[in-house]
């Protein structure tokens, strides 16, 4: 079984077509628990119909994640931003590609969603960055099994940075699957504060991370834009 763990918080707008969208995978056999960090716009509630389970956690997508681990059932774990939707046949890639590669973890190709051109460029590079290093973002959906998510200790309870250092962790037992194949993620969050903006933003944080800066005070930095 596949399992697909999606931490949110204040996404009643969308959550529930988000979910639909999976409802193909769950009539397949896939489950979809939903780790609420607790909203206040009644998400919860509208997820509750279009999901195997919906639990809260404490706030922070780290040990959201890692709470919606602990209650899945699967033997392959993937991390869905609730923003993002995933590609047609996202189950059988995932679990047939790490079969046939035999890798126990991966990510697919992203793409952005939205009217900015710089957009597909930005898509471009995340993507051949993370080829580069094997290390994925959340943006990436990265997927795991489960013995290999808990070998490698879980996601890093830290304010922000949480899938950088797993990646990390996970590298230590092999490169990633990197599928082609791509998701789609909002571009909200680039074209409210700005394209280049946000860019420069998540160079200077990942940069100050490299060189050990506390991801408390870099998740402040990124809340305020």
């Amino acid at each position: 079984m596949l399992s697909i763990v999606v931490p949110c918080l204040n996404e009643a707008a969308g959550i529930a077509d988000a979910l639909t969208a999976l409802a193909p995978l769950r009539r397949r056999g896939s489950e979809v628990i939903v780790v609420d960090g607790g909203s206040r716009d009644g998400t919860a509630e509208r997820a509750r119909a279009h999901a195997d389970a919906v639990i809260s956690a404490p706030r922070g997508r780290a040990s959201q994640m890692n709470a919606g681990a602990a209650r899945a059932r699967g033997e392959i774990l993937l991390f869905l931003h609730a923003d993002t939707l995933l590609p047609e046949a996202a189950d059988a890639l995932v679990v047939d590609g790490l079969k046939r590669a035999r890798r126990g973890w991966g990510r697919f190709d992203v793409a952005i969603e939205g009217r900015h051109p710089l957009l597909k460029v930005v898509a471009c590079l995340m993507n051949l960055r993370s080829r580069l290093t094997g290390i994925a973002t959340g943006d990436h959906a990265i997927f795991v099994t489960r013995s290999l998510f808990t070998a490698a200790g879980g996601y890093p309870e830290i304010a922000l940075m949480e899938d950088i250092a797993l990646s990390k962790r996970l590298k230590r037992f092999g490169p990633p699957l990197c599928l082609k194949h791509r998701l789609t993620t909002s571009g909200r969050r680039w074209e409210r504060h700005g394209v280049l903006r946000t860019i420069l933003l998540m160079w200077r944080l990942r940069l100050a991370y490299w060189l050990g800066a506390d991801p408390a005070r870099l998740a402040v930095r990124y809340d305020r834009g």
